[in-house]
């Protein structure tokens, strides 16, 4: 028998001022990532500091919302079952997220998704991640 996962009440995300640009894209419906101007790695959480050099020349760059889910786990058992997942961006960056509107029992491990945006309680919406 199939799951089919839906979407759950999200709580809304603290928005700290370094990550304020990243939840106002999110209100808009992009998603950003952060870019390091010195090694030119994309990073995700966002944050000030590049966390593979060490540098403090960042920026943000939208990211295509376009992915690969890495590793994922079915919570079968939760009030309102879910799929928790890290997906990783076509940027480099890998996200912890969730997986909705889909089958549980067909979501895979190297399957392409593709990004949408889930309101949450009382903020800005959560990047969340659909089939593409």
């Amino acid at each position: 028998m199939s799951l089919m996962i839906g979407r759950r009440t999200m709580p809304a995300p603290t928005v700290y001022p370094e990550t304020r640009p990243f939840w106002e894209a999110a209100a808009e419906g992009r998603l950003l990532v952060k870019r390091c101007d010195d090694c030119g790695v994309c990073h995700y959480y966002p944050r000030d500091g590049c966390p593979f050099c060490g540098s403090v020349r960042t920026s943000w760059r939208e990211a295509s919302g376009i992915g690969t889910v890495y590793s994922f786990s079915v919570m079968r058992r939760a009030e309102v079952p879910y799929i928790v997942a890290y997906v990783t961006l076509e940027e480099g960056p890998t996200m912890l997220t969730n997986i909705v509107d889909t089958d549980a029992d067909a979501v895979r491990i190297g399957q392409r998704v593709a990004v949408r945006f889930q309101s949450t309680v009382s903020g800005p919406p959560m990047p969340v991640f659909v089939p593409a």
